[in-house]
């Protein structure tokens, strides 16, 4: 028996019709006989290619609202049949059903049908589809001798193929999209769980109401491999790196790589900390990050000037860093860039005259990343057996929300200084104590267990770089619980102080901040990353 016979028949019945005309129309040239449903068929027969409703291949009408259209003996038997056991081939013979060779199915979009908040439960459970994963699932199972194909965008390579190869699909193409196609099953089963447990009362009845649980009962996640990896963390470490099925708009994991060695697990890890960072500013910037932290963080009135304050930071740091910029890269910033060590440049785009630079230190990853509003759901912390899951950090404090607690106003360019710093001590491990000034960090001081010795280290790294701290301002991610961390940023030369507040001891610290001579701000918003 011929492993790869022609295909004679063909199902094509998609909720997203993208290329399903050209799919029909190559289908057709080699003379494919083509069934079809609803608007699809509709769409097909307006354009001229012939189609045969299932409904008058079946001889059986749709009914119940369309619920029941393709579940019948002659679309799962021409489906399922094996096509190198007799036995089924003689109960095709004799039930008088007909090969379906190929099988183009997508799901009605259960995710967009149910993202808005109020949609109503009936409306919710009308957009489970049935049929659709039926004959999706019968045809991966019987991949042997059926192609299926979920998604538009493999459409080309199956045109091609049946073109160059006598009308037939390759065994390891209809192998791949059948993997492809019980992934599409299972992410579509996921959605429809999350869903509906996220409706289950106190009782575990669905209740059809807005007020939506924001974390389900059960929570499917369906990630996809883009690489494997060289190693993890550590040499010893095997790794890989995974992506969303449809990744939010400016989020990392839609970079395109321009040159440069393979991303490494920790470039990848970097990476994100340092693009997380940088997009949250509406004026140019730049981030300087090493092992997840930023050793600098600068704004000014174009890359290269964002990039030469935020290196002054801390430039021994700086070495083999990730830097990431939120404006486009060219000549001139890429030239200052390209006189040190560095692992990976961000940026929304590169010039011609910045490629040409990076071209000459081949090893060096250029990452090109849009810009543009999204985020994540969730974010998840792994622990043993289990996962925390929470929503994302996207807190970010206008001056409005802010409450001065001192006897001494800030100024203009205190308040500048501020939210500036507030908004860097976002992105650095607790506990975090940040130095800033005119737009740049002086000195930043991470991941202690003391927020003294965090405060520090801050200014001992702003000493090193040659960095005055005299009338900085100072962001601690988390309150200050006695007054000796407070002490130690003011005697390093802070004149005003950026925190939540919120401790027992709160009093006593603006206090202390009085006594000193020093402006203190409240955020009523603590910002701890573990």
């Amino acid at each position: 028996m011929n492993s790869n016979p022609s295909i004679k028949r063909a199902l094509l019945s998609v909720s997203d019709k993208t290329g399903v005309l050209e799919l029909a129309q190559a289908l057709h040239a080699q003379g494919v006989e083509i069934l079809s449903t609803g608007g699809t068929a509709k769409l097909l027969a307006e354009k001229g290619i012939p189609v045969k409703e299932v409904s008058s291949h079946t001889g059986f009408p749709e009914i119940m609202d369309g619920r029941v259209k393709t579940l019948h003996p002659k679309i799962h038997g021409g489906i399922l049949a094996r096509r190198d056991l007799q036995s089924h081939l003689d109960a095709m013979k004799e039930h008088g059903i007909g090969a379906i060779d190929l099988v183009a199915v997508n799901l009605y979009p259960f995710d967009q049908a149910t993202a808005a908040i109020e949609v109503k439960l009936e409306d919710a459970i009308e957009n489970i589809d049935i049929g659709g994963p039926a004959m999706v699932r019968a045809s991966a199972k019987n991949y042997t001798g059926v192609t299926i194909i979920v998604d538009p965008s493999d459409y080309p390579a199956v045109i091609a193929e049946i073109n160059s190869n006598g009308g037939a699909t390759e065994l390891k193409t209809r192998s791949r999209l059948a993997a492809k196609a019980f992934a599409h099953t299972s992410r579509y089963d996921g959605a429809i769980a999350a869903f509906l447990t996220s409706l289950q009362g106190t009782d575990g009845a669905l209740e059809d109401t807005p007020a939506r649980q924001e974390y389900p009962e059960v929570l499917s996640l369906q990630l996809h491999k883009v690489q494997d990896m060289r190693y993890g963390e550590n040499p010893h470490q095997s790794a890989a790196f995974y992506r969303e099925a449809n990744p939010a708009a400016g989020l990392l994991a839609n970079y395109a790589q321009l040159q440069g060695k393979e991303l490494s697990f920790n470039n990848i890890a970097d990476s994100d900390a340092a693009w997380e960072c940088v997009k949250t500013f509406e004026v140019p910037a730049c981030v300087i990050i090493k092992h997840a932290n930023p050793c600098g963080v600068a704004v000014g009135a174009n890359s290269l000037e964002a990039y030469s304050k935020a290196l002054k930071t801390d430039p021994t740091s700086a070495f083999g860093g990730i830097i990431a910029f939120n404006r486009p890269v060219d000549g001139a910033a890429a030239k200052a860039v390209a006189k040190q060590f560095v692992e990976v440049v961000i940026a929304p785009s590169f010039d011609a005259q910045a490629k040409e630079v990076f071209a000459a230190k081949q090893n060096v990853r250029l990452l090109e990343i849009p810009v543009a509003e999204g985020s994540h759901k969730f974010d998840f912390k792994r622990v043993g057996g289990g996962m925390l899951v929470q929503s994302p950090d996207l807190r970010n404090v206008g001056r409005d929300e802010l409450k001065v607690v001192s006897k001494r106003q800030p100024t203009e360019q205190q308040w500048q200084d501020l939210l500036f710093a507030w908004r860097c001590a976002k992105f650095v491990k607790s506990n975090a104590i940040v130095f800033c000034k005119d737009g740049m960090t002086m000195g930043v001081g991470a991941g202690q267990m003391s927020r003294v010795d965090s405060a520090r280290i801050a200014s001992i790294k702003a000493q090193n770089a040659g960095l005055t701290l005299a009338d900085s301002a100072v962001a601690s991610d988390a309150f200050f619980p006695f007054r000796d961390g407070l002490d130690v940023v003011v005697d390093a030369g802070a004149s005003c102080v950026i925190q939540p507040g919120g401790s027992m001891r709160d009093n006593e610290v603006i206090a202390a901040a009085d006594e000193r001579n020093i402006v203190m701000v409240l955020t009523g918003v603590r910002h701890f990353r573990h």
